[in-house]
């Protein structure tokens, strides 16, 4: 008797592919489901009107003026995006990043706009110096070293006032220690409880991050982000950092990047079981784009494997400048 067939017929039960014969039976037993309400948008806004400008290191996304931002949140909410983060740029930079706290700059516009416009849409605001100093760090700068406890007081300031506009949820993104507490504290003391706070919990000091640095014209002017940010070597470490932001109140925290770190994803994930964001940064947006327009790669398939591998590595919610494009893909089907 032929051993290939007897092996089959002593293990016919079991046949995994039986469940893969249909898109139908596919759908019906897969285990991560990705759908558009899972999605942040990340936009960033700028002084002016009629102002959309093409981000040369990230095609298809832009710097918009607050009138042309709230037609775009209209279209991605038609598709079913139902949250965005918001990242400003400012009309003039200074030492301490003043318009960060400016209750006319344009992220507080734009969540005015945004909130008179779509009551129901989740307006998540990035709460961070680095877009608005002139050194370009995340913090209060003397003799070229950030100082943490100087700028938790800024931060705050920072996040009262975008709470004040009628932001949602505030989403602080410095990696300074303490800095949940000190905003937690402050929106309590004036008034805003309510507010949530999401933490960039585990930051890494990325490569993936020098798209965004166009975006935001946020490069720094002298040395790198490594004395605040995380070393990319480091897992228990972020479990740490997770673990002191929930001890100050954070009430969602983040993985950034993602790809990089599913696996931090999923420690964090199975280690504090609490709502967990994870940031497919403009690196990774940048790489799939070139990829794909160079025909390596099919960019609907790589873009919805990627995020699904975000999704199952443990993510409740992904930020990714990939949400119209995505969400229009699964509305699809």
């Amino acid at each position: 008797m032929n051993p290939v067939a007897n092996l089959l017929r002593t293990h016919q039960t079991h046949r995994p592919r039986r469940l893969r014969r249909t898109a139908t039976l596919r759908e019906m037993v897969r285990e991560t489901v990705l759908q558009p309400s899972d999605f942040i948008y990340p936009l960033f806004v700028q002084p002016g009107q009629g102002l959309k400008q093409e981000i040369g290191a990230m095609p298809g996304n832009y710097r918009w003026s607050v009138d042309r931002l709230v037609e775009e949140v209209g279209a991605a909410r038609e598709e079913g995006v139902k949250s965005v983060i918001l990242f400003g740029l400012p009309a003039k930079k200074d030492a301490q990043g003043s318009e960060a706290w400016d209750d006319e700059a344009a992220v507080q516009m734009a969540v005015r706009a945004l909130k008179r416009s779509y009551p129901e849409l989740v307006v998540i605001t990035d709460i961070c110096l680095c877009e608005y100093t002139s050194h370009g760090h995340c913090g209060v700068v003397e003799h070229q070293e950030v100082l943490n406890d100087p700028t938790l007081e800024l931060l705050a300031r920072a996040a009262v006032s975008h709470a004040r506009a009628g932001a949602d949820v505030v989403a602080p993104s410095d990696m300074m220690d303490g800095r949940v507490g000190a905003i937690r504290e402050a929106l309590d003391e004036n008034g805003f409880d309510q507010v949530t706070l999401m933490s960039y919990a585990a930051k890494y000091a990325s490569a993936f991050y020098g798209p965004f640095r166009e975006a935001a014209d946020s490069a720094p002017q002298f040395g790198d982000r490594r004395a605040y940010q995380m070393d990319p070597a480091n897992s228990d470490e972020a479990l740490r950092e997770v673990g002191l932001d929930l001890d100050e109140g954070a009430d969602i925290v983040m993985v950034k990047p993602a790809l990089a770190y599913l696996d931090i994803i999923r420690r964090v994930k199975d280690t504090y079981g609490v709502p967990l964001a994870a940031y497919n940064v403009s690196g990774e947006f940048s790489m799939v784009h070139a990829v794909a327009e160079r025909g390596w790669m099919e960019r609907e398939r790589t873009i919805l494997e990627v995020l699904t591998s975000i999704r199952r590595a443990g993510a409740d919610l992904i930020l990714t400048y990939h949400a119209r494009e995505a969400a229009r893909l699964l509305k699809r089907g």
